[in-house]
């Protein structure tokens, strides 16, 4: 038996138990990441330096980006220095912390789409209210919301979490510290109330879960009654890379925490994790990108100045 008290570190579930198996998942990884890192990035420089972008739509989009950078900053580095060198081993404040922000940006990625669709609908079906509903000052009370909702949800989690005793070890069977892996550590008579928690969290969850299901029968009623295909098309284009953004992001995470006990195992879990803590951030600017003809050309024009930047600093470093 140990209690909580007496734990200094946690284990981490590795990638590969060989060393070039361990070489490769780092690499592979890191790859990952810098597509990441560069994807929205170059979403964010977009949004931020293109004045015809500063509308809502993109203002949340941004927001977006943000989340997805932090989202995959708070799992994927830890792992790729375990991999490097050989260790499964996090500090007990480091994993706390990892907690937190995994679940606060989680928390608040899922508040900001929910908030997304809420834009998509009133662009859709009360045009004439756009500019009275989502003026600037309306825009950044929603983000501030969505942000602070997901600190306050971390705070909560991860206090009542890290309060609990330990009695199970301190093995973590994931590649990185999440709140379900932990319960799984503690005393079977203490958990419930994180238990309580969690499934209030849910049902906070499960709301927000209908405002876009609801949102998106109207602008589907809405667009089904447009005389021009053209204008179905173009509101298609605009609102459809959010509902592939919710629904990668809903499938992911519900398979992964309400998949059936006999699907369970350690390999599994750890594939279904990487799908929801790294794929969405990765894919979330390609599916932006792809279907916006205006945010495309944006990040393409400022892709080519870094390339060409780039190219400059090369030709002056040889001379």
């Amino acid at each position: 038996m140990s209690n909580s008290s007496s734990i200094t570190e946690f284990l981490l579930l590795p990638f590969a138990d060989t060393r070039e198996l361990q070489l490769l998942h780092f690499r592979l990884f890191l790859g990952i990441y810098l597509a990441a890192l560069l994807g929205n990035g170059l979403i964010l420089t977009a949004i931020a330096c293109d004045h015809c972008l500063h509308t809502p739509m993109y203002f949340f989009l941004l927001n977006l980006a943000l989340l997805d950078l932090g989202c995959i900053s708070t799992t994927l580095p830890k792992a790729m220095i375990n991999s490097l060198w050989d260790t499964r081993a996090t500090s007990y404040q480091g994993c706390a912390a990892q907690v937190f922000f995994f679940f606060f940006l989680f928390s608040a990625e899922y508040f900001l789409l929910t908030i997304m669709a809420y834009d998509c609908y009133v662009a859709i079906c009360k045009p004439l209210h756009y500019g009275s509903l989502l003026g600037s000052r309306a825009c950044a009370q929603m983000a501030a919301a969505a942000w602070g909702s997901g600190v306050l949800s971390a705070v909560l989690h991860t206090a009542n979490t890290f309060s609990l005793p330990l009695c199970q070890g301190n093995t973590v069977d994931q590649f990185f510290c999440e709140v379900p892996q932990i319960l799984k550590l503690s005393c079977r008579e203490s958990y419930l109330r994180e238990v309580g928690f969690l499934m209030f969290s849910a049902f906070l969850g499960f709301g927000c879960f209908v405002l876009i299901m609801l949102s998106y029968v109207q602008i589907f009623m809405a667009v089904l009654r447009m005389p021009s295909e053209q204008g179905r098309h173009k509101t298609f284009s605009t609102c459809l890379p959010h509902l592939f953004v919710v629904s990668l992001f809903l499938s992911t995470v519900i398979f992964g925490y309400v998949k059936p006990p006999s699907l369970s195992s350690p390999s599994l879990d750890l594939v279904v994790a990487v799908l929801y803590s790294v794929v969405p951030p990765v894919v979330n600017p390609l599916i932006y990108s792809i279907r916006n003809k205006e945010l495309r050309d944006a990040v393409r024009k400022v892709a080519s100045r870094m390339f060409l930047n780039i190219d400059k600093f090369l030709l002056f470093l040889q001379k």
